[in-house]
């Protein structure tokens, strides 16, 4: 579908700064920007967004949409809308479906599902197990984003933990290499203990002791020490401890940085306290922490030391969640609430809209080698979200696009509204609306 767009009168955050000016997209492509643009043609669609803000789509590293094989939870389909809403307009997601991600001929059958009903750009991370090294060695590193390893359990059970088969992965391979890091073990004892006090109804604020600070410290500071060994590119997920920020460094720029990490929206905004209320709505792993985490990792995103900001959006159906301690799963449903939950941040004078721009959308950006997305700049695809700063609105049954249909922010005001979102030059998203077309394209990566 080939379309003209003129934006005018935006106030662009772009690259650390805020510039106003008019964005012009021809057809999927940002085809000029500056200060005025004014083009004369009866077939150009006009937006006057009036002083709001236009950042890059997001780019989400770290989803689970579901699909293949756990359809009752979410799809591709239900879940790219909602990220859509949300200003995520790019997600790689990971490979805990069922089946797994974890041959070659089941990543291909991911991209064709996506291909057919995904509404925003995609790809996927190859699954790394104890004996599928062989398939790992015949991806092709130019076709998806990288390869995602747990080193500790989580939904789809797909551990490595056998240690000459975990150096080995991160000898062999180019891709990115993203973990998921808790040490088993620990993880174990402490869930024996508990256990042993309160059986199956142990009450949910014990998630963050079981999952714990030792457990989370002693698996990601072993997967660093292994990558120093073997020169790994190493991408560690979801930090949700102060201690670890520790591990990493400031001191060089990302694109030269071998070992990076992320953190996601949930950890950023909640703390222990909140599982009184929250319950299991809130039990993800890693688990939400202490207030003095949570500060932490605020400090560490702002100096550097943690690159992206993601979701890890991972949906499950209210009556499993509401299941007890010991079989109520992990995760929650974030992509469509995470841009306005950093802009409430941002009217908090917690982060920049310049940093909230870096972290989520150039920094994915880089480190994953995505191409021509992720800035808004001449030549590159029109991913873009515009922002109205000062339209208060509540989350509720009826505005939840998950398949699940619930949010831990149910009940939350925020100030800041999505209005619209392009994707690759075509709107598709208005206020609350998810437009009928679906103009997601494969990601591609430029190594």
């Amino acid at each position: 579908m080939n379309t003209t767009t003129l934006i005018k009168n935006a106030k662009i955050v772009n690259e650390g700064k805020i510039l106003e000016g008019d964005i012009l997209i021809e057809n999927n492509i940002i085809k000029e920007i500056d200060t005025s643009i004014s083009v004369k043609s009866a077939d150009i669609n006009v937006i006057d967004v009036e002083g709001n803000y236009v950042l890059p789509g997001l780019i989400d590293d770290q989803v689970h949409f579901r699909e293949p094989g756990l359809t009752h939870k979410a799809t591709i389909e239900t879940e790219s809308k909602a990220a859509l809403a949300g200003g995520v307009t790019s997600f790689i997601e990971m490979p805990n479906t069922n089946p797994q991600t974890t041959t070659v001929e089941k990543l291909e059958e991911k991209f064709a599902i996506a291909a057919e009903s995904s509404h925003a750009n995609y790809s996927f991370m190859f699954g790394g197990t104890n004996d599928n090294l062989e398939q790992i060695l015949k991806v092709d590193t130019k076709s998806v984003a990288g390869l995602k390893l747990f080193l500790g359990s989580s939904t789809g059970n797909m551990l490595v933990d056998d240690p000459q088969v975990l150096e080995k992965i991160f000898a062999s391979t180019d891709m990115v290499i993203s973990v998921h890091c808790e040490d088993e073990q620990t993880i174990r004892e402490n869930l024996a203990e508990c256990k042993a006090k309160y059986g199956d109804e142990i009450p949910m604020k014990y998630h963050p002791i079981i999952r714990s600070e030792e457990a989370c410290y002693l698996s990601s500071s072993k997967a660093i020490e292994l990558a120093k060994k073997t020169g790994a590119r190493l991408h560690v997920f979801h930090l949700s401890t102060g201690k670890e920020t520790n591990l990493f460094t400031n001191k060089i720029p990302l694109k030269d940085k071998k070992i990076t990490s992320e953190v996601c929206i949930h950890h950023l905004w909640f703390s222990d306290e909140d599982y009184e209320t929250k319950g299991s709505r809130i039990k993800w792993n890693p688990a939400v922490k202490t207030a003095k985490d949570r500060d932490q990792l605020w400090k560490a995103l702002l100096d550097d030391r943690i690159d992206v900001i993601a979701t890890d959006h991972a949906p499950h159906t209210l009556e499993e969640k509401n299941n007890p301690y010991t079989s109520a799963p992990s995760g929650g449903p974030l992509v469509q609430h995470s841009l306005v939950a950093l802009l409430e941040c941002y009217h908090k004078g917690k982060i920049s809209l310049e940093k909230i721009v870096e972290k989520a959308c150039h920094n994915p950006a880089i480190l994953f080698d995505v191409e021509k997305r992720g800035y808004i700049r001449e030549g590159y695809y029109a991913d873009l979200v515009i922002a109205d700063l000062n339209a208060p609105w509540t989350v509720n049954k009826e505005n939840i696009l998950y398949k699940c249909k619930w949010s831990p922010f149910e009940g939350n005001t925020f100030k800041s509204r999505i209005t619209h979102t392009f994707v690759n030059g075509q709107l598709a998203y208005n206020n609350f609306k998810v437009l009928n077309v679906r103009a997601g394209k494969r990601l591609t990566f430029s190594r």
